[in-house]
């Protein structure tokens, strides 16, 4: 299985290293400097908001397809058949929730409008997500790959040229924005409904109630774990634009120290989305998943944690390669939140193998105190340091469930390879911080000397122990011996 997994990653780790940070940091980013930070501070509160109910377009569909699927490809058109009907009636009801929603915040006129677009973005994105997991469940990695990056690829060619090709003069509009993203998931859905087809069959909507509201029923636990979830990943830039006074622009100024750990983050999402189908398998096979979960979180160590020793330092000089304003503000938050990262990237190991093994019941009252803490922290810290105390109440979050995440998958994972790689992390992530103070003690220029930390970070990965030549072979498939 660790076959399967690095060389699948390999390619998806390609293919989204070419397209993601240059959409995260080059499109999106340019487009907050077009139209302002206030102004793009305002779409990401709202977008935030269509995030907060984004589970009841799937409630939790999406992760449990993933997990039968992997277990049971040949039943892939009996799931199909029996989830595309009850899915049109939950984008209805989504829309109408989040609606409602915005109007209780107190938007109207344009801000409701631009919504409503954020709803149907929404809705696309969780159907595409949906379609994805049939694919990933019936270990078709490639199609999967390219599927994950098709709507940024064409996003990046529309508003690209809406910023930088136009002949006209006209300034750039945020609901240009919105709108490009509609297109983009909406091609990228038709593409995947072929693709879909093509592995179960030709599929009609049908409505029965009976397997419907079974699978409904038994997908609601993972539903309630990614509400919750939600809820402290995405409350921080709304709460902070009803919250102040100037809430607009504080979003706004939140939002690009956010940016990056968003773009950051995406690495960390890609290796839960190969491994939950994998990890499926093998614990449905009844396989020892303690090798595999070794490798995957070392790995995704060695970058988190060299991108956030580096970006803590230099987080200023970051800000400042990207936006023209306000770089003074939001780097204090590229810090806190590159360490949010780390944090994340280790529940995207320990997480996914415990939803892989359906435990839930204690995730979701994990998750359930992490988000009432999130609440709580933003309370009491954006009034007092605003943007940076969103942050700070972020990386509390993050830390807190991160630690109850691997307390819970200790059981799961063969102890002695579980402390080694805790403790290789350690050495490897002390070890960086005598490397970077070396790099610009020797080469004081920013980028002379993170190109040099750069190259003995690399080093030092193997020279820690965190990563070994070893690893990087192929080794034997599942079932194998």
């Amino acid at each position: 299985m660790q076959r399967t997994f690095l060389s699948n990653l390999a390619l998806v780790l390609v293919l989204n290293l070419l397209v993601k940070p240059f959409y995260i940091l080059g499109i999106d980013a340019g487009v907050q400097q077009a139209v302002g930070s206030a102004s793009y501070g305002t779409y990401a509160a709202l977008l935030s908001l269509s995030f907060l109910l984004n589970i009841v377009l799937d409630l939790g569909i999406t992760n449990y397809n993933t997990r039968n699927v992997a277990r049971h490809t040949h039943l892939m058109d009996k799931y199909l058949r029996g989830i595309v009907g009850v899915r049109v009636l939950l984008v209805l009801l989504y829309a109408l929730l989040t609606v409602g929603g915005g109007l209780l915040l107190g938007y109207s006129g344009a801000e409701l409008g631009m919504l409503g677009w954020l709803v149907l973005n929404q809705a696309l994105a969780a159907t595409l997500l949906y379609l994805r997991s049939n694919i990933a469940g019936a270990q078709r990695f490639r199609q999967d790959s390219l599927l994950s990056v098709l709507d940024r690829v064409l996003l990046i060619g529309l508003v690209g040229w809406l910023l930088w090709g136009r002949a006209s003069g006209s300034p750039f509009r945020i609901e240009w924005f919105v709108w490009a993203q509609t297109a983009a998931y909406g091609f990228s859905v038709l593409v995947a409904v072929v693709l879909v087809m093509r592995l179960g069959g030709r599929v009609l909507p049908r409505w029965r109630p009976a397997l419907s509201l079974l699978m409904v029923r038994q997908s609601l636990p993972y539903a309630l774990l990614i509400l919750l979830m939600t809820f402290y990943y995405r409350t921080d830039t709304l709460m902070l634009e009803r919250m102040l006074p100037d809430g607009a622009l504080q979003a706004g100024i939140y939002a690009q120290g956010f940016r990056f750990f968003e773009a950051l983050n995406m690495f960390g999402f890609l290796f839960a989305g190969l491994l939950l189908p994998l990890f499926s398998r093998m614990l449905g096979g009844r396989e020892d998943v303690s090798a595999l979960v070794s490798l995957a979180f070392r790995l995704v160590m060695a970058g988190a944690l060299a991108v956030a020793v580096a970006g803590t330092v230099h987080a200023s000089a970051l800000m400042e390669l990207v936006y023209h304003e306000h770089t003074e503000r939001s780097a204090p938050v590229l810090a806190i939140l590159l360490w949010c990262f780390v944090a994340v990237s280790s529940t995207y190991i320990f997480g996914t193998l415990l939803t892989a093994r359906g435990d839930l019941r204690r995730l979701n009252l994990m998750a359930g105190a992490g988000a009432v803490l999130n609440i709580g922290l933003n309370l009491y810290c954006i009034p007092r340091w605003q943007v940076e105390g969103a942050a700070w109440a972020s990386l509390i979050t993050q830390v807190a469930t991160a630690l109850v995440q691997l307390g819970l998958a200790a059981a799961l994972v063969e102890r002695s390879k579980l402390l080694g790689a805790l403790g290789r992390a350690a050495l490897y992530a002390g070890g960086l911080f005598l490397l970077l103070h070396l790099c610009n003690r020797l080469l004081p220029s920013t980028g002379a000397g993170f190109g040099l930390y750069a190259a003995a970070a690399l080093a030092w990965v193997f020279g820690s122990g965190l990563v070994q030549v070893k690893d990087l072979r192929a080794m034997p498939l599942p079932g194998t011996r």
